[in-house]
């Protein structure tokens, strides 16, 4: 398995204009909101528990986060939870409104994420490897800790890494 810096970087690399970065700000709460509510209705129960398509994925992203970083996998884990909760809300109401504010929500956030990568002039990470699903919520996170003043050293590293691929795409 990948670190949790090699998953970064990687992501990063795809990800280096500012403008990009902040439509990403937007963007991808968005769409992470948006399917949370579109998989929070449909549901089944096992031994007493109620499970929901959304809440099965949050918890197995959980699981990939805390494995990567056990501190930063555990606020990734509180805000999913959040995110599930109102998810769970949305998903009670009439079915108009869990429809419309799923689909607007994951819509909106779809067209955020175009428009960045429209200014970046590459691609979605996603593209090329799948697990950029994955990482770009956790993307978002640690970018909020570079601009918080944390993890100096893990932006760094990242950087060192982004221009080590900028050389490498330039050479040929």
């Amino acid at each position: 398995m990948k670190t949790m810096l090699e998953h970064l970087s990687q992501y990063a690399f795809y990800h280096q204009d500012r403008r990009n970065v902040a439509t990403h700000f937007v963007g991808i709460p968005m769409i992470v909101v948006g399917i949370a509510v579109l998989l929070s209705r449909p549901h089944f129960t096992l031994l007493d528990i109620v499970f929901t398509p959304a809440l099965i994925i949050a918890l197995a992203s959980s699981v990939f986060y805390v494995r990567l970083n056990k501190m930063i996998g555990i606020v990734m884990t509180i805000l999913l939870a959040l995110i599930i909760g109102f998810a769970e809300f949305v998903a009670v109401q009439s079915t108009f409104v869990w429809l419309i504010t799923g689909i607007s929500l994951f819509v909106v956030g779809w067209i955020f994420q175009f428009v960045g990568h429209y200014f970046e002039g590459k691609k979605p990470a996603f593209l090329d490897d799948i697990t950029g699903l994955i990482i770009g919520p956790l993307f978002v996170f640690v970018e909020l800790l570079f601009l918080l003043g944390l993890k100096r050293d893990w932006q760094q590293t990242i950087e060192r890494s982004c221009e080590k691929q900028n050389k490498a795409v330039n050479k040929k």
